[in-house]
């Protein structure tokens, strides 16, 4: 008796793996100047001396992550045959959605030995925290590299970024050294830290640029050889995922989806072959896709106003002040039972980072001495699709 899976008998598809997202690829391609940056960012490492603190900046897509891994995994393997290279440990850590003590409470418990009992989650401060994280750090001695990703997140990156990199000097650590590596989506995230916090940190930049269309061809042409059977697809149809890619926001994982749900459409339909109508109907999946799991990355503030603007989007009271924005958002975050912000100027924070990263036009108004000078803003992408992911969020968490 046959059964509904009986007559899936062929695929296009060899290794799918490596068009995951969590595919860490064995070589970076197409990023050798940035890999080059790092390389001299980290150098003093090897000799047993303090690491330079890093920054990167360049939206979500253009390798930040993968390269990150990639130094660190490298670096974990030279400094284990240098001498006069200190033990290595690395911390990799995501601060979205995250406050600092969530975060430093992480770190002292990968750093407590396996017989004591975890770091309180309530009872103590900020500051206990920091002090655990000091001791246990001594402890181990060595060279620390604490990575954390999507730092423009974290609820107080200021005083993580002022205390950490002055901790040796402040005399918090003798036996070990530390370096900080934060990972931003935000370009102009720096410009948001203290004056005092951006004289103390003194970081090496390093800048991911978007992908231009034939890098991306490149990486995905070498995807298409480990994940798809031999002669299996056109190279006009990874031409066609790279410029779709590329003409958007040159986002190497944008592209590399385009190139796997196009392989997944051909295969749904019986093709033998990948070819450009298989990712030109792949196009509005991936990109209803992106755009979701973008919203989601948002901390739930952000989602708010997004919420709030798709509402005012859907009554047609958009480009809105951000004093209607306010005054809107306080309701929907009420709604789910979250305390709203309170001042309008964190509500316009929110804005000028959302219009950063491409979810709002923003529109500068003058009406003179008597009507004044603001902004106005307006959704740029999909009322519907803000709608039914904040539905989903919610209710996933119920």
């Amino acid at each position: 008796m046959s059964g509904p899976f009986s007559d899936l008998t062929e695929t296009l598809f060899e290794e799918k793996s490596v068009l995951s997202e969590s595919y860490q690829p064995d070589k970076i391609l197409e990023r050798d100047e940035e890999i080059e940056g790092y390389r001299y960012a980290l150098q003093d490492v090897l000799f047993g001396r303090e690491p330079d603190n890093v920054m990167l900046y360049g939206k979500a897509g253009l390798g930040k992550t993968a390269v990150t891994k990639y130094m660190m995994d490298a670096l974990q393997k030279e400094v284990s045959i240098r001498d006069e290279a200190d033990e290595l440990f690395v911390h990799d850590l995501n601060c979205n959605g995250k406050t600092l003590f969530m975060i430093i409470r992480r770190l002292v418990n990968e750093l407590l030995p396996d017989s004591a009992s975890p770091f309180p989650k309530r009872g103590l401060g900020t500051g206990d925290a920091f002090d655990e994280l000091y001791k246990q750090l001594d402890r181990h001695g060595g060279t620390h590299l604490l990575v954390f990703d999507e730092l423009d997140h974290l609820d107080d990156a200021d005083t993580l970024l002022y205390e950490l990199p002055r901790a040796q000097a402040n005399k918090h650590i003798v036996e070990a050294q530390i370096g900080v590596i934060g990972i931003s989506n935000n370009y102009t995230f720096r410009n948001s830290l203290s004056s005092k916090v951006r004289d103390t940190l003194m970081e090496r930049e390093i800048s991911f640029r978007p992908y231009h269309a034939d890098e991306l061809r490149t990486i995905l042409n070498d995807r298409a050889k480990r994940a798809f059977a031999e002669g299996s697809w056109d190279d006009s149809a990874v031409a066609m995922a790279a410029a779709i890619a590329a003409k958007d926001q040159g986002n190497a994982r944008q592209a590399i989806d385009l190139l796997r749900t196009g392989a997944e459409i051909a295969d749904r339909t019986g093709d033998d072959c990948i070819r450009d109508d298989h990712v030109e109907n792949a196009r509005e999946l991936v990109q209803r896709g992106r755009l979701k799991t973008r919203i989601q990355d948002q901390t739930d503030h952000a989602q708010y106003i997004l919420e709030t603007m798709a509402y005012l989007e859907k009554d047609y009271e958009t480009p809105a002040r951000s004093k209607t924005i306010k005054t809107n958002y306080e309701t929907v975050a009420e709604s789910w039972g979250a305390e709203p912000l309170s001042t309008l100027k964190s509500i316009q924070k929110h804005l000028s980072d959302l219009q950063m990263l491409g979810f709002l036009n923003r529109r500068a108004e003058n009406k003179g001495r008597k009507g004044g000078h603001y902004y106005e803003y307006q959704l740029d992408l999909d009322a519907e699709i803000i709608l039914e992911t904040r539905d989903e969020l919610e209710g996933q968490l119920q």
